[in-house]
């Protein structure tokens, strides 16, 4: 997750399985306290942890995938770009 942001990702969404539902067992639990840690990392930087989410879902429910995708696409947006992406883009044009 924090890669993502490293290369310019403007926010982050993971999606697990149904709490207590995982056939890795606790993957689910071990991926929401990273979720958890890397939106704190991202707050005590000055990215914001508000810019990555989990969700969990179920193999079978494709439309309410699209309708957290929508729903974090239009959330980042209001967010507007993330500092690292414009000190990024800033770099390249001075370079």
């Amino acid at each position: 997750m924090l890669r993502a942001f490293e290369k310019g990702a403007d926010g982050v969404f993971v999606v697990g399985c149904m709490e207590g539902d995982c056939h890795f067992k606790t993957g689910n639990f071990r991926a929401r306290k990273r979720v958890e840690q890397v939106a704190a990392i991202l707050d005590t930087v000055g990215v914001g942890g508000e810019r990555v989410r989990m969700y969990n879902l179920s193999s079978g429910e494709g439309p309410l995938f699209a309708q957290y995708a929508i729903e974090m696409d239009a959330h980042i947006r209001a967010l507007g770009p993330s500092p690292v992406r414009t000190a990024l883009e800033a770099q390249k044009t001075a370079a």
